[in-house]
């Protein structure tokens, strides 16, 4: 089924953050807390320092109507930087590529493409874009090819 969902970017509060909703809502988390050190390692870039490798990498948490905040510790030394203002995401998640290429593609018009869409390790097909006006967006599918 194809959801939005507000995503959250903290520069290293994320699981602290997520205990605290987590405690409003009175829900729980989908899913285990994902962590750094739970992506396998990229040749191209440099390994992220030990006291990085615990951060939170990826969490879901119900909130009200069918509604997933997720949220991620975007550390610097993963080449992040997280101020107000950037630190929040649109999620969309179509239920195809056909629907994800299209939404990508008229959304970036424009815009600046942060992260192309491309097979993630995950399994997901993902990308990442500012539009013309500023807001963030993220998109996964995990529909396979």
């Amino acid at each position: 089924m194809a959801r939005v969902s507000p995503y959250l970017n903290f520069a290293r509060s994320t699981e602290g953050a997520f205990l605290f909703y987590k405690s409003v809502f009175g829900t729980d988390f989908i899913g285990p807390i994902g962590r750094w050190r739970d992506m396998p390692p990229d040749p191209a870039t440099a390994p992220l320092p030990d006291a990085d490798l615990d951060l939170v990498i990826h969490v879901e948490l119900p909130i009200l109507g069918g509604h997933v905040l997720m949220g991620t510790d975007a550390p610097s030394s993963a080449g992040f930087s997280v101020t107000p203002g950037n630190n929040v995401h649109i999620l969309l998640e179509p239920e195809t590529r056909a629907e994800t290429d299209r939404l990508f593609a008229a959304l970036a018009e424009g815009g600046q493409v942060e992260m192309p869409l491309q097979e993630m390790f995950w399994g997901g097909y993902y990308g990442s874009l500012a539009d013309r006006f500023g807001v963030r967006w993220m998109f996964n599918c995990a529909e396979q090819h």
